[in-house]
């Protein structure tokens, strides 16, 4: 199956000039959203890796990491945009290719030694996934990888996370 014809571009979204990656057009057929996931969680199930926790990035990073950790037998952290979240959380700021945001997570989500899977759908210039992993950094645990469903290549987001193992299921 040819998962890449069930991202649906959107074009000036969410600003004119964006061509957006629409992935809820996979995430509506149930045999490309099993495949995809099947895929994606591959070779963390053959490599019967221990991880303790996957923070999805918020918001499509929530279905695919829930997933994820469900199948891996473990936690889940949100990581959630500023003022989401209702305990004390730590915050790292980040650039997109169209604006600044940042994330947070709880502060007691992540414990030191936890090896951490980062998950999201999408990586373009890598600025969130950054945040993300700085997240998790600062509260003492270890990124054992940082998984997308779609890669925008041409974004060069690898360049900014290459101390990761990244995996993207599609890339553009």
């Amino acid at each position: 199956m040819d998962l890449e014809k069930y991202i649906r571009d959107v074009p000036d979204f969410p600003q004119k000039g964006i061509i957006f990656k629409d992935i809820t057009t996979l995430l509506q057929d149930g045999d490309a959203f099993r495949l995809a996931m099947n895929r994606m969680l591959k070779k963390h199930l053959a490599a019967d890796a221990k991880i303790d926790k996957v923070v999805g990035v918020e918001a499509r990073g929530f279905v695919l990491g829930g997933v994820m950790a469900y199948k891996l037998g473990c936690g889940f952290v949100p990581a959630r945009k500023p003022g989401k979240l209702p305990y004390r959380s730590v915050r790292e700021e980040y650039t997109l290719e169209y604006g600044t945001n940042a994330l947070e997570i709880h502060e007691d989500a992540i414990k030191p030694g936890d090896k951490v899977l980062v998950v999201d759908d999408l990586l373009a210039t890598g600025g969130t996934a950054l945040a993300a992993a700085k997240l998790v950094e600062k509260l003492g645990g270890s990124v054992c990888g940082i998984d997308f469903l779609v890669e925008l290549a041409f974004l060069r987001g690898r360049d900014k996370l290459g101390g990761y193992v990244i995996h993207s299921l599609i890339t553009y």
